[in-house]
């Protein structure tokens, strides 16, 4: 309260009481009217100059509408036709936005994920080969060439944990691609030319060879989506996730409008004067 109090006293005295601050053309403004609009903490200086700014505004836009006014009368059920269908456009969006967070299921099984996956795979075609793989690099004529090697084909997890092991110890470059990525952005860990045709090695399923001057490369495709065939599920997964809700945002919305038509028929509050008046079909005999 004392804040208040001191916040009030350090404005001009006619930005106090609730006298008219301005008129425009009969249209009068008023303090609580400015008041409403003001930042919350604002005081003394700030809350004067606040306060003319506002008044400056509202002089300004009540002028510019007497004189659109006057410009555009002839045009003034126009405008209040776009008003009227704003208006309703307005209320008949938050009516929806309303049934929508109070009615609609925003969880998606993986099966039915899955299923329209598999219902529109031509939809999610890919533009780009994407691969998932490793990538082992070391220096060349290291003594456990063929030790590591061996690792590299194995499968078992101990034989993997044994592989990261002797890398991490020994500084060697291990890549895990064990999400899909671009070839290009895979063979840039390789020593291969950026414009050759790199094709053939994604026919490989088992480890690969190659080597510069300084180091040796083993590396392994583990799974190849080329280009002009489906994404991968889990890449699509979110984008899935969008066009079922989106469907059962407009199920939900249909629903609902069929719900209100078929009460309002039920309790006579719907008459259509064009079914009325159309000739019935008369039986031929």
């Amino acid at each position: 309260m004392a804040l208040m109090f001191a916040a009030c006293r350090e404005l001009p005295s006619y930005f106090q009481g609730n006298e008219p601050l301005a008129r425009v053309n009969g249209h009068t403004l008023y303090l609580h009217e400015v008041e409403r609009s003001a930042p919350e903490g604002i005081s003394g200086d700030d809350s004067a100059a606040f306060y003319r700014l506002f008044i400056d505004r509202w002089v300004n836009r009540r002028l510019k509408l007497t004189e659109a006014e006057r410009l555009f009368s002839a045009s003034e059920s126009d405008i209040e036709a776009m008003v009227e269908e704003y208006r309703q456009s307005l209320l008949i969006r938050k009516l929806d936005q309303y049934y929508v967070d109070n009615g609609i299921d925003t969880l998606f099984t993986d099966e039915a994920i899955q299923s329209y996956y598999n219902t529109h795979l031509e939809d999610f075609k890919s533009d780009r080969t994407l691969v998932k793989g490793r990538i082992l690099r070391f220096p060349e004529g290291d003594r456990r060439t063929k030790q590591l090697l061996q690792l590299m084909q194995a499968t078992r997890p101990e034989s993997r944990q044994d592989l990261s092991d002797i890398c991490q110890k020994n500084h060697f470059d291990l890549l895990e691609f064990s999400s899909w990525v671009d070839y290009e952005e895979f063979l840039s860990h390789l020593p291969t030319l950026r414009h050759d045709d790199h094709s053939s090695l994604l026919a490989q399923s088992g480890v690969q060879q190659m080597r510069d001057s300084r180091s040796r490369y083993y590396f392994q495709l583990t799974a190849v989506r080329r280009s002009g065939e489906a994404l991968p599920l889990e890449q699509v997964t979110e984008t899935i996730r969008r066009i079922l809700f989106n469907q059962r945002h407009q199920e939900l919305l249909r629903c609902h409008e069929e719900e209100l038509r078929l009460k309002a028929e039920g309790e006579n509050r719907i008459r259509l004067f064009f079914e009325e008046e159309s000739p019935q079909p008369q039986n031929q005999e």
